[in-house]
C-alpha cells in the first residue's frame, strides 16, 4: 500500500465525517449529538484507513477488490462534492424541490464528476498513460452521461414524487435523496469505468 492510499483514505474519511456532521445533525437525538459531532471526525478516517488496508491485502490475490475500495472512497468524495454544491445552490436560491432541484442536481453532478475523473484515472484505476487521454475523457463522460441520467432521475423522483416524511426538512430530504441516487449509480459507473474507460 502506498503513502498516497493512506493519505487519501484518511482525508476522504475526514471530509465524509465533516459532511455528515453538518448535514444530518438535525436528526440525531440530543443525547447523542455531542458524541456524533466528535465521534465521526475521529472514527471515519480510522475506518476508512482500515477498510483500504484490508482491501489492499485481499487485493493482492483479487486486484478488483482493491480497485472497488478505492472507487468507493473516490465515490464518497465525489458524492460529498456533489451534495455540497447542491446544498450551496439550495441555500442561495432558497428552493429544494421541483424543477429547480433537478437543475441544481444536474449542475452539482457534472462538477463533481470532473473531480471524479481525475481521482478515478490516477488513483482508483492508476491509468497513467498519456496517449489515451482524449479517448479516455470522451469515454468517461459518455459513461458518466448515463450515470447522470440515472442519478438525477432517481434523486428527482425521490424529492419530487416521494417527498420528505416524518417532519424531515426539504433540505435534509434532498441530501438523503442524493445519497440514495449515488448508491444506485455506483454499480453502473464502476463497471463502465473499469471495462470501457480505464481498461488495460
Amino acid at each position: 500500500m502506498r503513502k498516497t492510499d493512506i493519505i487519501l483514505s484518511l482525508l476522504i474519511g475526514e471530509i465524509a465525517a465533516i459532511y455528515f456532521v453538518s448535514a444530518f445533525s438535525e436528526i440525531v437525538p440530543p443525547n447523542y449529538l455531542e458524541f456524533y459531532r466528535w465521534g465521526l471526525p475521529i472514527s471515519f478516517p480510522i475506518l476508512s484507513l482500515i477498510g483500504i488496508w484490508i482491501s489492499f491485502l485481499i487485493g493482492k490475490k483479487i486486484l478488483v477488490i482493491f480497485q472497488i475500495a478505492k472507487y468507493l472512497l473516490s465515490g464518497v468524495l465525489a458524492t460529498i462534492i456533489d451534495l455540497s454544491i447542491l446544498n450551496f445552490l439550495i441555500l442561495i436560491f432558497g428552493v429544494a424541490t421541483g424543477i429547480y432541484f433537478t437543475v441544481f442536481k444536474t449542475i452539482s453532478f457534472i462538477l463533481a464528476t470532473s473531480v471524479k475523473f481525475l481521482i478515478s484515472k490516477f488513483w482508483t484505476f492508476e491509468e497513467l498513460q498519456k496517449g489515451k487521454s482524449i479517448k479516455e475523457t470522451i469515454q468517461f463522460f459518455l459513461v458518466t452521461l448515463v450515470g447522470l441520467v440515472i442519478n438525477v432521475t432517481v434523486a428527482s423522483f425521490l424529492v419530487n414524487n416521494v417527498g420528505s416524511r416524518g417532519g424531515v426538512s426539504d433540505r435534509l430530504w434532498a441530501n438523503i435523496s442524493g445519497i440514495l441516487a449515488a448508491f444506485v449509480t455506483f454499480t453502473w459507473n464502476f463497471l463502465g469505468y473499469k471495462f470501457i474507460v480505464f481498461k488495460k
